[in-house]
């Protein structure tokens, strides 16, 4: 019998688990212990070495994906409202605290979304370090402690590689971090690294996690959602990719593609929806259900008006809109219009805020898993998919002179678009296949970005982006008064 299913994953509350009368409380924030109460006759390492509690110890830091500061109201300002896929949306006169400044690239570090960007990752990563600490020291089967050990890593290198991408070089914290010890603190918590130091870290996690994960098709069906190698793999290779490492790029997205355990799912709309979730496309998604879910993230973006079915943000632009070819099916399944029927039945109103909304937000509460509770939907959201990973190999391919397997791996996105395939390709049109694929998907702002598109794509969106400054966000401003001004402001704050 598994250890653990997936329906344990998705529905315990992993904040507390009671076994032999014992509570416990799994790392709420990167400073506090595992706490465990008095016993006489246990302590938290024979708690632990139960292999049930020791996978249970881990299952907080994939928990922590839930919270609304990772991937909610902030993650969604930042990454998508920024770019010109995107606008603001709700109404008018509704900012969303720091929203339109996000919209208008006028932000500063005293907005919330950095904060909860930046707070929510470092919880994350000390959960990540506390549950390391402890699973070095359990007398568990040493198979499932360097699975366990592999799942940890991928979810740390994953929380700091959104770090990077946000903030450029942040402190690099791999240790369970004593709140007594000022100096410890002030050299590893409140002091910067570069961002090369920070990929350098990232890839040594992901490499020793490739060595520790079983593969997806190795895992029983009660386990699948957990991290697995080839989800390292992926995320390693896209690593690569912010870092113009072409060859490295090239070479490990070739790993995944080879691995024959992903591929693309026929319908391009179901990747979003409850029947797509875990299927061969996945390579990595937070898992959710309903009432154990994700707080907020299909709510934040659903409708506003009547009948009111959200809070309307994160609107697809006119710009993103425009982008497709009349034929390509993804227009129809990344775009919700207010004048048109979904999907599920359910009919759009003229009397929504917004002409548009997204769509691959959309949870439905007639064809999907359905609790009534519209801020705890059950929808998985998608981390790492194939089709990334396609395109990947391909933007590696071209940048390594190989336009042949460039075009075949943006061929087959397009034939799946129901498009007719390129005789050739250009990194233009490479760039505009990975827009149009991955749309609303939390990639664009940082795409424009590596890519040096920005400040055209934003100027032509009545932007303005600022060379030198935009290019990362702004430390939090709380963050820096909190380090006693260790911590060094990005420039152009």
């Amino acid at each position: 019998m598994p250890l653990f299913n997936t329906t344990t994953m998705k529905t315990l509350n992993y904040r507390k688990i009671i076994i032999l009368a014992l509570s416990v409380l799994f790392f709420s924030s990167c400073e506090e212990d595992l706490i465990v109460e008095p016993n006489d006759s246990i302590n938290e390492i024979d708690f632990l070495n139960d292999p049930k509690n020791a996978i249970n110890l881990v299952n907080g830091v994939y928990n922590k994906q839930h919270d609304f500061e990772m991937y909610s109201f902030s993650w969604i300002g930042i990454t998508s409202i920024t770019s010109d896929d995107a606008d603001k949306g709700s109404s008018l006169s509704d900012t969303g605290a720091d929203k339109a400044k996000l919209d208008n690239l006028t932000f500063d570090a005293t907005d919330i979304s950095f904060r909860e960007v930046w707070s929510g990752r470092y919880d994350g990563i000390g959960r990540a370090n506390n549950a390391l600490f402890y699973l070095q020291q359990l007398q568990i089967q040493d198979v499932l402690k360097n699975r366990l050990i592999g799942e940890t890593k991928f979810l740390r290198a994953l929380y700091y590689f959104d770090l990077v991408r946000c903030f450029g070089g942040v402190p690099l914290v791999t240790t369970k971090i004593d709140i007594n010890d000022a100096e410890q603190i002030n050299q590893v918590v409140f002091t910067r690294k570069t961002k090369e130091e920070t990929y350098a870290q990232i890839e040594l996690d992901l490499l020793d996690a490739i060595e520790k994960l079983p593969m997806k098709g190795q895992y029983a069906a009660n386990d699948l959602g957990r991290a697995s190698k080839g989800a390292a793999q992926a995320l390693l290779a896209k690593v690569y990719l912010y870092q113009n490492k072409w060859q490295e790029a090239f070479d490990m997205s070739g790993t995944v593609i080879g691995s024959g355990q992903y591929g693309l799912l026929q319908n391009y709309a179901d990747v979003w929806r409850e029947s797509g979730e875990n299927q061969m496309e996945s390579i990595y998604e937070v898992q959710c259900a309903a009432g154990n879910a994700m707080r907020a993230y299909s709510y934040v973006q659903a409708p506003r008006g009547t009948p009111d079915l959200g809070w309307g943000f994160n609107t697809p632009s006119l710009s993103l809109t425009t982008a497709y070819e009349p034929a390509d099916v993804r227009k129809a399944a990344t775009i919700l219009f207010s004048d048109m029927n979904l999907w599920d039945g359910f009919p759009a109103s003229a009397g929504w805020s917004n002409p548009r909304y997204n769509y691959k937000s959309y949870h439905s509460s007639i064809a999907e898993s359905w609790n009534g509770d519209r801020e705890l939907t059950g929808k998985n959201l998608r981390i790492l998919k194939y089709s990334d990973i396609l395109l990947i190999r391909a933007e590696a391919a071209l940048n390594l002179g190989n336009s042949t397997e460039a075009l075949e791996k943006v061929n087959m996105i397009r034939v799946r678009a129901g498009l007719t395939p390129l005789s050739g390709i250009t990194m233009d049109e490479l760039l505009k296949e990975r827009r149009l694929e991955m749309a609303m998907e939390h990639d664009r702002w940082f795409d424009l970005v590596r890519t040096g598109k920005a400040l055209s794509a934003m100027a032509a969106n009545g932007k303005t982006f600022i060379p030198g400054k935009h290019e990362v966000f702004p430390i939090p401003q709380n963050e820096i008064i909190l380090s006693g001004n260790r911590l060094a402001q990005n420039p152009g704050y």
